[in-house]
């Protein structure tokens, strides 16, 4: 069993994409183990996006999750960083396989709807900061 984090993005949460979104991700076999629905601290976001300090897309990606309401999501299953890192589909919308949610519902990196966990490791460092008490279920 793992558990990873899902980010859906302003945009997601502006285009009532949430429930569609969480219906894609139980309808796998995953648990959502944790949902709140939140304006990010600034503090939270930068040390989410902490490897990228300095690069030129930082502020830009930064800025973008405080724009709006975002919700934040621990999903637990089997496999369940890959299973989800396939089910949000290529960070570039426009790369993104049909089937996947930026495939079907997102036109720009810029707006890409989601973010998930790279791997076991970020997830884990990414879920201490979005949910420091932990997930809801277990």
């Amino acid at each position: 069993m793992e558990t990873t984090l899902v980010l859906i993005k302003p945009g997601g949460v502006s285009r009532n994409l949430i429930g569609e979104i969480c219906r894609r991700i139980e309808a796998r076999g995953l648990q959502i183990t944790g949902l709140e629905l939140i304006r990010a601290k600034r503090e939270t976001v930068e040390a989410h996006y902490g490897e990228h300090k300095g690069k030129g897309f930082y502020e830009d990606v930064v800025n973008y999750l405080l724009s709006g309401p975002i919700v934040a999501l621990a999903v637990s299953g089997e496999n369940a960083v890959k299973a989800i890192r396939a089910m949000m589909g290529a960070t570039n919308p426009i790369d993104a396989t049909p089937g996947t949610v930026r495939g079907d519902l997102a036109l720009s990196i810029e707006d890409n709807l989601v973010h998930s966990s790279s791997d076991v490791e970020a997830a884990k460092f990414e879920l201490g900061l979005w949910f420091p008490a932990g997930p809801i279920r277990s």
